[in-house]
């Protein structure tokens, strides 16, 4: 997510730092999504479903993007953001992602994006807002998100396999406690993933009060480029889809004999 507003040029470095961060998820995500798109027109087939080195780069990006987001509201948090400038940009990522879903059905009508990273981000980020103040408990609260999964498809194989049927469906699949994931284009449910971005907060609260420099350092020169492409990061994010896919189509009927 972009960075709040800068307050003088310590500010301006500390975000140039997280943007560097988003930026460098972003170029990572562009490269694992255009692979994507040439898997899906048949230019280059993959098994992104199950090949492990595609899974585990997913896990890795979406676990950059989370803990960026959690780093960022603890920016937000000490600097004493309010709730009017953290609504705003909320309701920006709600919107989009209610595009992303329509989007995604256009494209793919049976395995539509309907609970991805940014719907789920947007729950994320108010249940982490909101738990700013536990401290050092957000350490193990993010572990026990981290967990539950696992557990709960252990007890929705065995002792609980009677409500299986409930977790599975899509009105409560959304939670991540499954004893199988749902076939769905992006899915990235509140658990385990909210205890990433509640790693990102406790990080980030730490840092800020005893490794400020950590965070709020100058930004090497040869990562400006990333800090750039990280203040626009949802922006971006929309957009590149459309573009790759707009463009490989467009190959795809320039190429025809």
């Amino acid at each position: 997510m972009p960075a709040f507003s800068r307050h003088g040029a310590r500010a301006a470095a500390r975000y140039d730092l997280l943007d560097a961060w988003r930026g460098l998820a972003m170029l990572w995500m562009t490269v694992f999504h255009f692979c994507f798109d040439l898997s899906h027109f048949g230019y280059w087939p993959q098994d992104f479903r199950a090949d492990p080195f595609w899974t585990v780069q997913r896990t890795l990006i979406v676990s950059l993007f989370l803990l960026c987001a959690g780093l960022g509201q603890a920016v937000a948090w000490q600097q004493g953001v309010g709730w009017g400038r953290f609504l705003r940009r909320w309701g920006r990522i709600v919107g989009c992602a209610l595009l992303v879903t329509a989007g995604s059905y256009a494209m793919f009508p049976r395995s539509f994006i309907y609970f991805g990273v940014l719907h789920g981000m947007a729950l994320m980020l108010l249940v982490v807002r909101l738990t700013a103040g536990w401290g050092r408990w957000l350490w193990l609260a993010g572990l026990l998100a981290v967990a539950s999964p696992w557990l709960a498809a252990w007890a929705l194989e065995g002792p609980l396999a009677g409500w299986a049927g409930y977790f599975n469906g899509r009105a409560l699949n959304w939670l991540g406690w499954v004893s199988r994931k749902p076939f769905t284009e992006d899915y990235v449910p509140v658990f385990p993933w909210i205890g990433v971005m509640w790693w990102g907060m406790a990080c980030g609260q730490w840092l800020l009060a005893r490794r400020a420099p950590w965070i709020a350092g100058p930004l090497p020169r040869a990562a400006a480029p990333l800090a750039a492409l990280g203040r626009y990061s949802l922006g971006y994010y929309m957009l590149h889809q459309p573009i790759m896919i707009g463009a490989l189509m467009l190959w795809g009927w320039l190429a025809r004999p």
